[in-house]
């Protein structure tokens, strides 16, 4: 039977579910299990076939796929992947059922986004688990699409700022860590204070919790290793908290591969941030991975970081082709040069205008050298605010956390 044939026929039940393999008849115990599970409501496709299906309105209507691969497959790999990636883009689960594939063959078909993999021949119930897993994981997905109530009231619908250093050492972090303090300091006086959350994105080096003399919980892996069960009160569970008045996520105690999240898992991490806190401050990895667009897509700013030298002027060339090459939306960035020249400094003025021009970027913040006393803060693990408040880059900072706080407020007002 196969899916078309089952859409054709008025007095079958409708189809939940597929199989898509290169020879169904090579896989029985499958066949099996599927009757077993749906009765008469599952029909097969071809690898060709398949494709077609799952790129079509019709595969968004499906509960899961099970794609069933073996040794004889690998040369497919390539229109396998295409189909793993059209049934996530449908928002299909897919259970993946594997003969005799090697550890490499595998690990790649599941980094293209397979949900869930049962070995073959099946084990007695495997496929059953598998199937249950996928019900729990899409109703885990629908739950987050709307943010826990935390207890404080929540729905803060805040406004994220993303820091993005486009070269090591250009100060990115300094300006995550000192701007998200100055937030959450700008407006002493208010009745309700600012909730105001710092997330080090950087999970292999991130140094937010060192420049604020936290301690790496192991709470921080167990929420990122499964955000689909995140609430309110596990991401706050999972933060430190900063003199009362800043939340903290730092990077986990362990080095995470970059790509240990997609982009799913910091989407959710963003949205419910966004709805427990009135400022999120995300300090973003030098390195451009897959959920960079996600954090782009979501920043209110994006913070783009540079310094007056070759090195950033390359990187910052290259940055923004990447993301002109994949359609992204480069305007939204704003450039921001870390140790700029003093006022009087009039040869480093016209060093700004031109490299400015050769990039074709307009650099919209300064920020002026804070000399010794930024390094010393941070090896203290205080903000500039805390150890050297005349320092003028904290007060440049003070200026931009003043400005960030008025046009939100005049956005809210209207």
């Amino acid at each position: 039977m196969t899916a078309a044939a089952a859409q054709a026929d008025d007095d079958l039940a409708p189809i939940e579910a597929c199989t898509i393999s290169r020879d169904i008849q090579k896989f029985d115990l499958l066949i099996e299990d599927m009757e077993k599970e749906l009765g008469e409501r599952w029909g097969d496709l071809g690898f060709e076939d398949g494709l077609v299906f799952m790129s079509g309105p019709e595969g968004a209507e499906l509960s899961f796929v099970a794609i069933a691969v073996d040794a004889e497959d690998e040369p497919d790999f390539d229109r396998i992947g295409e189909i793993i990636k059209a049934a996530k883009r449908a928002g299909t689960k897919v259970i993946l059922i594997a003969h005799d594939l090697g550890p490499i063959a595998l690990h790649q078909l599941l980094r293209l986004g397979a949900d869930d993999f049962v070995p073959y021949p099946l084990p007695d119930g495997a496929l059953h688990e598998a199937i249950e897993r996928q019900k729990k994981a899409a109703a885990a997905t629908l739950l987050m699409n709307t943010p826990t109530q935390p207890a404080d009231g929540g729905n803060h619908d805040g406004s994220v700022l993303a820091v993005h250093g486009l070269a090591g050492g250009v100060g990115a972090t300094t300006l995550a860590v000192n701007l998200a303090w100055e937030l959450a300091n700008v407006a002493p006086d208010r009745e309700e204070p600012l909730r105001v959350c710092l997330l080090d994105f950087d999970f292999q080096f991130g140094s937010v919790a060192t420049y604020l003399d936290l301690p790496r919980r192991e709470a921080v892996f167990e929420l990122l290793n499964d955000t689909t069960a995140m609430d309110s009160e596990a991401l706050r569970q999972a933060m430190m908290v900063f003199q009362d008045k800043l939340d903290v996520l730092t990077a986990p105690g362990e080095s995470l591969p970059l790509d240990f999240l997609t982009a799913g898992d910091i989407q959710r991490l963003i949205d419910q941030a966004r709805y427990d806190y009135d400022y999120v401050i995300v300090d973003m990895p030098t390195t451009l991975v897959q959920w960079t667009e996600t954090v782009l897509n979501s920043a209110h700013v994006y913070f783009a970081l540079l310094e007056l030298d070759m090195r950033s002027a390359q990187n910052t060339l290259r940055f923004i082709r990447t993301l002109k090459a994949e359609d992204l939306p480069h305007e939204q960035v704003r450039y921001a040069l870390n140790r700029a020249p003093g006022f009087t400094d009039l040869s480093g003025k016209g060093r700004i205008k031109r490299m400015a021009e050769s990039l074709d970027i307009d650099i919209e913040l300064l920020l002026p050298d804070g000399g010794k006393q930024v390094l010393q803060t941070g090896d203290h693990g205080l903000p500039l605010a805390e150890t050297a408040k005349k320092n003028p880059l904290r007060r440049e900072v003070v200026k931009l956390a003043g400005s960030i706080f008025e046009i939100t407020a005049a956005e809210m007002a209207a």
